[in-house]
């Protein structure tokens, strides 16, 4: 069988700090996605190129100047070491595989030749390390400070000068090539406590701009070390995570609580400040702000997966794309229709054209998390299950509820399905049943409850006496399957097992059991088989006539 190609894909790490940015050649963005960086053309997002090499999830980008170079870092498991990979962006392959920092990296930093790579580990490892681009090898490294670095930063004219900021502090390091040290100087702010959390340096090295979980932009001068003002007066709520500056001196700053503001540096009343001059709000933390080189817009992105565009001269901001900030639960496409499919996720459900790629409808239902959604086999609602118990029906199109049964499982309803003629609708739960329900315009009646699913271990329960007995836990059911002429369905659950129910008894026929907690399950097309997967990363195919256990007694 020959390799899976992706084509596209809908999908934004945005919670990754300044993880979008523009490359300089102007037509590309760069951004993560997992354990992917995506290359993707800013005229069409849907134009893609993947570099995939990391094992976990990617924690930081950097771009260096002429844009030759990508280097990503990633975040892994406690007591192993973090990968940084550094990547050739004309010829997509990977360059070097730089190994040193503990569990996460936190950030990097090109510097303005190329020639050095700047890395800063996290709260595990909390150490600078600077590497030689071209031979992949680390030429001197330190602790970034006694207390957390969250953010390192090269200057933009010198190799040999850099800064870092974090849980109060803030420093310039000096990089003695050769001698193969860095040595630090701490800026001097007064009675100034700030946890800083991104760095801009001017163009010029003169200044550097520090945004602070404080919610306020310090200006430090870089030749004196000394702090020289700040503002604006009225803070930024959640604190300012990204800022950049745009050709006409003005900077643009992404705060914490969706802001992304103006400022304009000038004199007020007790001297220099920031002043805002224009604002606006956005859906989820402002992450990203990335220039475009030679344009006068930004590419915004938000820690809820959206992504924005700003034009500076009239502040205009519009939606790029979008899509679930949490992780997506389910997929469902209508009966005999490929063109618009439907996702849930934490809050909400959205339907998408499945050839652009763009989101049509979203439903939000705040507070709570849909497990599972199927279209009605006529095409004329969206059913949902939910962490709260309830089954939930929308309108395809509109939106609009429809209705909801309340309290159809304990616990979250985490499989659905319904029966050709429209009228029945099957659902399964956390509490480990499989519930009937008949379903028509004026009411939602439940018909049957089948419970068989338990966990194969048992539970010691502790009774008021003092004594103990042994109790079986239910076991989630995690889908539900109905054959084609609505006569039997069957369902698979995380105790291992999946069970073929009579739709006319509403009682066990078959059943297999495995050693594996049943994520999926399918009829094969001409129902001569069964096909499961499930946590143990393998997919089944099951006859049903030579590898079921016939239950005697059902």
């Amino acid at each position: 069988m020959s390799t899976l190609e992706i084509e596209n894909v809908i999908g934004f790490a945005g919670d990754v700090s300044e993880g979008l940015i523009a490359h300089p050649d102007r037509k590309n963005m760069i951004y993560p996605l997992g354990s992917n960086l995506v290359i993707a053309k800013i005229a069409n997002p849907k134009e893609q190129l993947f570099l995939q090499g990391h094992s976990n999830k990617i924690s930081c980008v950097a771009v260096s100047p002429s844009g030759r170079y990508i280097a990503t870092g990633q975040i892994t498991h406690m007591g192993f070491q973090a990968d940084i990979i550094v990547w050739d962006y004309e010829k997509l392959e990977k360059v070097h595989t730089l190994t040193l920092h503990k569990v996460k990296v936190q950030s990097l930093s090109f510097s303005p030749s190329e020639k050095y790579l700047a890395s800063l580990g996290g709260q595990d490892d909390n150490n600078i390390v600077i590497w030689d681009v071209e031979t992949g090898e680390p030429v001197c490294g330190s602790p970034a400070s006694n207390d957390l670095a969250l953010t390192i930063q090269y200057f933009q004219t010198r190799d040999d000068m850099l800064v870092t900021g974090g849980n109060y502090n803030l420093r310039v390091w000096e990089f003695d090539v050769p001698n193969r040290k860095i040595r630090p100087t701490d800026c001097n702010l007064g009675q100034l406590k700030r946890v800083y959390t991104c760095i801009y340096v001017d163009e010029n090295d003169e200044f550097m701009y520090c945004g602070s979980t404080s919610g306020d932009l310090i200006q430090v001068n870089l030749a004196t070390k000394l702090f020289r003002c700040s503002g604006p007066k009225t803070h930024f709520s959640e604190g300012v995570n990204c800022i950049t500056q745009m050709a006409d001196g003005d900077f643009i700053v992404g705060a914490g609580d969706g802001t992304v503001a103006k400022l304009r540096l000038a004199a007020g009343r007790g001297g220099l400040t920031f002043l805002p001059t224009k604002s606006a709000r956005l859906q989820g933390s402002v992450t990203s702000l990335a220039r475009h080189p030679g344009a006068q817009y930004l590419l915004i992105g938000t820690n809820k997966s959206n992504m924005y565009s700003l034009t500076n001269s009239d502040f205009k901001i519009q939606l790029r794309s979008t899509c679930h900030y949490s992780r997506i639960n389910d997929i469902a496409f209508p009966e005999g229709y490929a063109d618009v499919f439907a996702t849930c996720s934490m809050n909400d459900i959205r339907v998408w054209n499945s050839r652009t790629g763009v989101e049509l409808l979203r439903i939000n239902v705040q507070g709570v998390e849909c497990y599972c959604i199927t279209f009605m086999k006529d095409g004329g609602s969206i059913v949902s299950g939910w962490s709260d118990g309830k089954i939930r029906a929308f309108g395809p199109q509109s939106g609009a509820e429809l209705y909801s049964i309340n309290d159809a499982h304990q616990g979250g309803v985490t499989a659905l399905a319904c029966t050709s003629d429209n009228e029945r609708l099957i659902s399964g739960g956390e509490d480990g049943q499989v519930r009937v329900w008949k379903v028509t315009k004026q009411s939602r009646v439940m018909i049957a409850s089948m419970k068989e699913h338990k966990c194969k271990s048992w539970l010691l329960v502790f009774v008021h006496t003092c004594c103990s007995r042994w109790s079986p836990s239910p076991a989630t059911v995690n889908d539900i399957r109905v054959r084609a002429n609505d006569s039997e369905c069957v369902s698979a659950s995380s105790d291992g097992s999946c069970i073929i129910w009579d739709m006319s008894r509403f009682a066990r026929n078959n059943s297999l059991f495995a050693s594996t907690f049943f994520k999926s399950i399918l009829y094969h097309p001409d129902e001569s088989q069964l096909l499961t997967c499930g946590t143990d990363r393998k997919v089944r195919a099951s006859a049903m006539r030579v590898v079921w256990s016939i239950d005697e007694t059902g």
